[in-house]
């Protein structure tokens, strides 16, 4: 390298960014970046993308050197862009959706009614397999394109901000939910006579055991 060149991204990070970010999971993978990283080390073939079709595989192609090829169908089949809609009579507002988005493009709260945001939703269809009374219904948005004919560069770039954003949001509401659990079991702990129907000392003595034991596991998840 010449003096003064700038080093390129590793692999896996220039696959993930010919990726088109719908989070869809049809790779067989929990996310783009899960998939691109399967790429990288050579577990995961370059034509696992449906949402990517065609012209997805050529890009990661480009960056891999792989034989030409095409779509496997064992992971879906191009096709045009769909938005998620829900049929407000049958929400129950259950949530459900809301959890399973990966991009969060979708609002409300429990026992209301829930929306989704048209311009943020992938198409992905995973709030559809949890929905409890099929009222999310797919709408065709992109007519007779399909691939990244139907799909942006700032498309991708926003699912693929959204799916930060939401990630972090989650894992800060576990951390947070994990940390409650932990200043009540430290409160019990603290006077665990009076949180307790028992007086026998043995017996409060492997309470006591069992909640730092417990407490002692949820840092050391944290810690990793």
């Amino acid at each position: 390298m010449s003096a003064g060149a700038v080093p390129s991204a590793p692999l896996a990070e220039r696959l993930l960014d010919a990726l088109p970010q719908t989070q869809c999971k049809r790779c067989g993978y929990p996310d783009c970046a899960a998939y691109a990283q399967a790429m990288a080390q050579g577990e995961a073939g370059i034509n696992q993308c449906a949402p990517g079709g065609a012209e997805g595989i050529q890009r990661l192609r480009a960056i891999t050197g792989a034989p030409d090829c095409t779509l496997n169908p064992d992971f879906g089949e191009e096709g045009p862009r769909t938005v998620a809609f829900i049929d407000e009579d049958w929400c129950i507002g259950c949530t459900l959706c809301i959890t399973a988005c990966p991009v969060d493009a979708i609002v409300g709260s429990n026992k209301r009614m829930h929306t989704v945001l048209e311009s943020a939703c992938t198409g992905c269809e995973l709030c559809l397999p949890v929905c409890p009374v099929d009222c999310i219904l797919l709408e065709n948005v992109s007519a007779e394109r399909t691939g990244w004919a139907a799909w942006s560069e700032p498309q991708a770039l926003q699912a693929r901000q959204r799916h930060s954003a939401s990630l972090l949001r989650r894992q800060r509401a576990e951390e947070e939910l994990q940390q409650k659990r932990e200043n009540k079991a430290l409160l019990k702990l603290s006077d665990l006579a009076a949180h307790s129907q028992h007086t026998d000392p043995a017996i409060l003595d492997r309470k006591r055991q069992v909640i730092q034991a417990a407490l002692e596991r949820a840092r050391a998840l944290r810690a990793r």
